[in-house]
């Protein structure tokens, strides 16, 4: 009874391992949509198949979700171990300079190469968006151009542009919970029109 059920486990452990190494490209995408650079993403995929490699794991239901769940933690454990390793290096010049650090309010390089890539990925949903819905979203959110002159200019009513701001809208939002990792409803943004003055 004992060994069947091990056998049971190390099937369960080696199919864990078998969706893992089929769904590693999208998990690596997964990674990079949260922010993780390249060589940080390949380490947790390492760790994450060294980890079901060696563990018993299983039986588990829905395999591919607890992938995910599993990816996340291993990256929050990362960025956490990250924040830790940074404060263990500013006490230790803050106790063996003798001198108090100066501050440097600038961000850090890797929130920097955070940003830059969240900006590359909002960039692309919006290159990705029709070309009247850009136009009308960048001429009412970055050049604050009124709603009824936009309108009037391309020749549709003011509802038909806030349908294209509510479409460009809802895609940023969808890109934004691809990267924050929640699985909310990008819709909700039609919830919160004065908000965004639509």
């Amino acid at each position: 009874m004992c060994s069947e059920r091990v056998d049971q486990q190390d099937m369960a452990t080696g199919g864990l391992l078998g969706v893992f190494i089929a769904s590693r490209p999208a998990l690596l995408r997964y990674l990079m949509l949260r922010g993780a650079v390249a060589e940080e993403a390949e380490d947790i995929l390492q760790e994450i198949y060294l980890k079901l490699s060696v563990d018993r794991i299983g039986p588990v239901a829905e395999p591919r979700a607890y992938l995910y769940r599993m990816t996340n933690n291993h990256f929050l454990g990362h960025r956490r171990a990250a924040g830790r390793r940074i404060r263990r290096e500013e006490d230790w010049v803050d106790v063996h300079s003798g001198e108090e650090r100066e501050v440097d309010e600038r961000p850090s390089a890797e929130a920097q190469l955070i940003a830059r890539e969240q900006l590359a990925i909002l960039q692309r949903v919006l290159d990705g968006l029709p070309e009247r819905t850009r136009t009308i979203f960048r001429r009412f959110r970055i050049e604050n151009e009124p709603q009824r002159q936009i309108a009037a200019d391309i020749g549709i009513s003011v509802s038909a542009v806030e349908k294209h701001l509510t479409r460009a809208y809802e895609a940023i939002a969808a890109a934004k919970l691809r990267l924050d990792g929640d699985r909310g409803d990008p819709r909700h943004l039609r919830g919160e029109r004065g908000r965004h003055g639509i």
